[in-house]
């Protein structure tokens, strides 16, 4: 024992002992979130965790949002959704995503080539659930390649790492 502690009474040492074992269980429980948080950080490292994350698609979404590019997310998860469409529905929403997203005159027209757009023109003549396959890789790629890399350089990716 410690020369200094030997003429304290033995109840202020238990005590002691006893806030040393607490403030063990805190240290651990600091170092198990440091631990933990940049896995959190790694989730938006790549496009594909950040798309399956709330707090992450929300900011990606802000992110492109004031680029004035949110089509192209808006269009992929409109093809998410598309996929889990009841077969009695799949006519209908397929048009309304060409509408949206496809169609020349679209008002959320994502970049895509001729070649994609005409298999989807082909595509929607007997839609299935696969109808936008092509064309959403196509916009996930242009993602991947993009816009989501200027996301991880921007002040919106990193104000929301601060806040998770």
């Amino acid at each position: 024992m410690c020369k200094g502690l030997s003429h304290l009474p033995a109840s202020c040492l238990e005590k002691a002992k006893g806030m040393r074992v607490k403030l063990s269980h805190l240290a651990d429980k600091q170092d198990w979130t440091h631990k933990h948080k940049p896995q959190e950080e790694t989730a938006i490292q790549d496009l594909e965790s950040l798309l399956n994350n709330k707090m992450g698609l929300q900011a990606f979404r802000w992110f492109l949002r004031s680029e004035f590019s949110e089509e192209n997310l808006e269009f992929w998860l409109a093809c998410q959704e598309y996929r889990s469409t009841p077969r009695c529905m799949l006519g209908s929403k397929a048009e309304s995503i060409y509408r949206q997203f496809i169609n020349a005159d679209a008002p959320q027209e994502v970049n895509l080539d001729a070649e994609t757009r005409e298999s989807l023109s082909v595509a929607l003549e007997r839609p299935g659930a696969d109808a936008f396959a092509r064309a959403q890789s196509s916009i996930y790629a242009l993602m991947a390649k993009d816009s989501f890399p200027r996301f991880l350089r921007s002040q919106v990716r990193q104000e929301a790492s601060r806040a998770s």
